[in-house]
């Protein structure tokens, strides 16, 4: 993980020590579930757990002769626990303990990514209602279209976010599953029921079937989830890099007090933070890769796997959770210049209504193709001229569309209003009564 983006807590879950205190959690879990069952001393647990303190450098210390991390980590609490210790890990695999540790890990990353999704939703959500008729250009192709609001586009971001939070949380449920079934996963030399005891005490799952390990379609599901999580964040920022463009200059994302936007230009106000998680948005997707990769081991386990996700899952996890509170505060803190909005909205001479032009012809009895390449003829030629009649001007001295529309049937053709006669509706739909669906 990469500290610059990486907060504490992510830091600290995915740390050495945290990694080795699960382990032992899973150890002590899966031998209080035999203790249960009679197959090991009452109390040994209870005996070991208090004797051992995870000492990172020193589990490192024995790898060196080991080469083994679980057989590492198990001498070390063997070394302070003593006898009692050797009930450890009984019938057990090292994949067991690992992919069950792993499962602890995953969860709980997944609970703080959840917690900045839903920080960015609330600042998505708020802005939407804030700006529910800031009336901007709506754009296709990256060009003007037909007119509309800024808190629409937010709306549409909340319910797509709202579809990763989705994801999210069955991604979650999907890789919250252990396993204590042995090498091959025949429980040959355990219980079933001590694994149910095992994962019932951690709060996990147990796998309906494994083999040596938890399958690795999971763990793809879990990063697939949070690539596409990630994506979604891409749009919204890729959209404030547009806004923030000189020539657009529509929304700016937050410039902070003594903040520099370029070491050479002083003018300077970049959208950094936009295009920061346009960056990670990639290394996010990239690490998912790897999961799918990791899908297909030889017959019952190879360990191609186990080195790539020592890298991926914290990385893939603490990215992410990185990019939605930073995408958080980018939204919480957006400069909107609404003047700016309407005067790109009026750049195009009214063009952006042609469509309501056709469609009222249409209306009145003209052919609908006929319509389109009067009207078109006319909206190009005033692209073409801006200095020369407006777009409504060379309409109105049409003869054969004076046929059907008159000057104030045009006028109306060029109303504001009808673009903005449903942000209810669509506000409705996406926030529900209960969250308050009236756009302001």
């Amino acid at each position: 993980m990469v500290p610059r983006y990486t907060r504490p807590a992510m830091t600290a879950l995915w740390s050495e020590r945290a990694t080795y205190e699960r382990w032992l959690k899973v150890e002590l879990a899966a031998c209080e579930a035999m203790e249960a069952e009679g197959s090991v001393p009452a109390g040994t647990a209870a005996a070991v757990a208090p004797r051992v303190t995870i000492d990172p450098e020193r589990v490192r210390a024995i790898e060196e002769t080991t080469r083994h991390d679980v057989i590492a980590f198990l001498t070390h609490v063997e070394e302070q626990a003593g006898e009692p210790a050797r009930w450890l890990h009984l019938g057990l695999t090292s994949s067991d303990v690992l992919d069950t540790a792993l499962a602890l890990a995953m969860v709980e990353a997944t609970d703080l990514v959840l917690a900045g999704l839903d920080r960015l939703r609330a600042a998505v959500r708020d802005g939407a209602h804030r700006h529910a008729r800031t009336v901007c250009i709506g754009r296709s192709h990256g060009i003007h279209a037909e007119p509309t609001t800024l808190g629409l586009v937010l709306a549409l971001w909340y319910d797509e976010l709202g579809r990763a939070r989705r994801r999210l949380t069955a991604a979650r449920e999907t890789v919250a599953v252990g396993k204590c079934s042995g090498a091959v996963g025949t429980f040959a030399n355990v219980s079933p029921s001590v694994e149910e005891r095992t994962m019932a005490a951690l709060r996990l799952r147990p796998a309906p079937a494994s083999n040596q390990i938890v399958q690795r379609d999971r763990h793809a599901e879990l990063l697939s989830a949070y690539a596409i999580c990630a994506a979604s964040v891409e749009k919204i920022a890729l959209a404030f890099r547009h806004w923030q463009r000189t020539e657009v200059g529509e929304v700016e994302e937050p410039f902070g007090k003594g903040q520099k936007g370029s070491s050479a230009m002083p003018h300077k106000r970049n959208p950094v933070l936009a295009e920061n998680l346009c960056g990670l948005a990639r290394t996010v997707r990239g690490l998912a890769s790897v999961a799918l990769e990791n899908v297909a081991l030889w017959h019952e386990r190879d360990i191609s796997h186990s080195s790539s996700e020592r890298f991926v899952l914290p990385d893939a996890s603490a990215t992410l959770e990185f990019m939605l509170h930073r995408a958080a505060g980018l939204v919480e803190g957006m400069v909107v210049h609404p003047d700016r909005m309407l005067a790109n909205l009026e750049r195009t001479g009214g063009l952006i209504y042609s469509q309501r032009v056709l469609l009222e012809l249409a209306r009145r009895g003209l052919p609908r193709q006929r319509a389109y390449e009067l009207v078109q003829r006319h909206a190009l030629a005033a692209a073409a001229d801006p200095r020369g009649a407006s777009f409504q001007e060379r309409l109105a001295g049409d003869q054969e569309l004076a046929q059907h529309l008159g000057a104030a049937d045009i006028d109306a053709c060029f109303a504001l209003a009808p673009h903005l006669g449903h942000v209810d509706t669509i506000f409705r739909r996406v926030f529900g009564a209960a969250e308050g669906g009236h756009a302001q």
